[in-house]
């Protein structure tokens, strides 16, 4: 039977994988918060290691606050370079093979065609640019490994653009959302899916993918989509905005092209509206 460490699975992200192990008893899971394993103190994942001798470690830790970031520039490249930086290089000693998680923002959003895994990387923000250093430990201290560069990440659990629309209908808000970027709605749980299958499947076509749902949006089309979906559409006062003041620049375009993990996996990725509209008939939302 595969070991399965988890870190940060408290995130919404861990939370998602906790959900769906449930169908996966051929694999055995270890779920571990930041409390347990502060992926920053080395000692601290080599003692874990060695007390629990994983085939895979899924790395769901991560600094996610991406307007925090701007002005807690330490702390995310801490977590998201340094903290990850450490848990490739015990992971490397130990055999077991790394399933990380990156980011669209580490582009510059300067294009209009999807990104692929190859086009130039230039983050315009600490979170992405922190992200992008954490990539290149791995690559440059590791055989076996996956990253996956996911986007707009979204789910039932924790504080998410999902859940803060949801909330803001229930309040009966009046919501003004940018169409100033473009994107990807993407369904963590479809991530997570993928993930253990992957696993399971003990594929060893190990590197770096773009994972989102299919399709693009602005994040005024995905307020719009996640209340018509909800039935919510009468409770709340949604209009257009063409801007969106933070602290963070923000991609504009920012799509990504799954065409590789297609091709290597022959998995087709559902279609972000479909996917939502999955997640609201089944979910039961936790905030």
């Amino acid at each position: 039977m595969k070991k399965v460490l988890v870190t940060g699975a408290s995130g919404q992200l861990g939370k998602c994988f906790k959900k769906i192990a449930l169908g996966h008893p051929e694999l055995k899971f270890i779920f571990l918060d930041s409390s347990q394993l502060d992926i920053t103190d080395q000692n601290q994942i080599q003692k874990i290691f060695s007390e629990e001798k994983s085939d895979y470690c899924i790395n769901c830790a991560a600094y996610t606050n991406v307007e925090k970031a701007e002005s807690d520039k330490e702390t995310a490249f801490k977590i998201n370079a340094e903290g990850v930086k450490n848990l490739a290089e015990v992971c490397e000693n130990n055999g077991t093979v790394l399933i990380h998680f990156s980011t669209d923002y580490v582009f510059d959003g300067k294009t209009t065609k999807a990104y692929q895994e190859t086009d130039k990387v230039n983050p315009i923000n600490v979170y992405g640019a922190s992200k992008l250093k954490g990539e290149k430990y791995i690559m440059q201290g590791m055989e076996k490994y996956f990253i996956f560069r996911t986007s707009w990440l979204y789910s039932e659990f924790g504080h998410n653009f999902f859940n803060t629309i949801l909330k803001k209908a229930e309040e009966g808000a009046r919501l003004n959302i940018t169409t100033a970027q473009t994107g990807t709605p993407t369904n963590a749980k479809d991530l997570a899916q993928f993930v253990l299958q992957l696993i399971s499947e003990e594929n060893a076509q190990f590197g770096l993918y773009h994972f989102s749902n299919e399709g693009e949006a602005t994040w005024y089309d995905f307020a719009r989509a996640i209340l018509e979906l909800s039935g919510k559409s009468n409770e709340v006062e949604l209009n257009k905005s063409g801007f969106y003041k933070t602290l963070a620049e923000r991609p504009v375009f920012s799509v990504l092209n799954k065409r590789k993990l297609q091709e290597n996996f022959n998995y087709l990725v559902p279609e972000w509206k479909k996917s939502l509209e999955n997640l609201i008939t089944n979910s039961s939302r936790e905030i």
